[in-house]
């Protein structure tokens, strides 16, 4: 499994209307925003019109592409946007994106203490759910509550595809024991895991980490 992580590749699939994909959690410190930007340059870089949304406040994406534009001495447009966004509106922004159909995906890195209403509106508004978790009790029961939470919107909307990504797992964990530990969770297990290194904790939000690339495929083929 893990070998299989360095010699992946993604096949650009061509969508006939643009889908969102939002990483949502309970709790700050999971690896939603880390993976979200990931995701976001391994997609952008074989093609894909990508669009990446911040809600958190901190606004901690925006200010890391504006430092690393700084230092390159580029412009911004000269890669794909990230824009900011707050909790009561970005159901409506999308919605107003998605009819612009000017993006191939939207990728929403959602606040860590998302209201119930924002929540559920998010969910609405959005093809897929991405739920990270590490293997640590404390994560697994934030994301028992998370996926708990998410369920009704489920019921509302019966093709959004809500996953789990495991992340920031040993190198040497099978698959099979991750898919075990986490097999009560009513939501579909993304099936690769982010291992933990440093590469994938220190995301630029221009360069694609290539390593990444297994985990944007897997994610792309849920999400097709």
């Amino acid at each position: 499994m893990f070998e299989n992580w360095f010699s992946s590749s993604i096949t650009k699939i061509d969508f006939n209307m643009t889908k969102v994909i939002s990483f949502i959690s309970r709790k700050g410190g999971t690896g939603k925003t880390t993976n979200a930007i990931n995701l976001a340059t391994s997609l952008s870089s074989i093609g894909y019109k990508v669009m990446l949304v911040e809600t958190d406040t901190n606004y901690t994406l925006i200010s890391s592409r504006k430092l690393e534009l700084f230092k390159r001495k580029e412009k911004e447009d000269v890669y794909f946007p990230v824009l900011a966004s707050e909790d009561h509106r970005v159901a409506e922004e999308i919605e107003q994106l998605k009819a612009s159909n000017a993006f191939d995906i939207l990728i929403i890195d959602s606040a860590g203490k998302t209201t119930d209403s924002g929540i559920r509106e998010l969910c609405l508004a959005s093809d897929m759910i991405i739920i990270t978790t590490s293997l640590t009790q404390n994560d697994l029961l934030v994301t028992f509550q998370t996926v708990k939470d998410l369920l009704p919107a489920k019921e509302i909307k019966p093709q959004l595809k809500l996953c789990i990504l495991p992340n920031r797992i040993h190198s040497h964990t099978r698959m099979k024991t991750v898919k075990e530990t986490l097999e009560d969770l009513e939501a579909e297990i993304i099936d690769t895991y982010v291992p933990q290194r440093k590469i994938y904790t220190t995301p630029s939000t221009i360069d694609a980490e290539k390593k990444y690339l297994n985990v944007a495929n897997e994610i792309v083929k849920i999400l097709k």
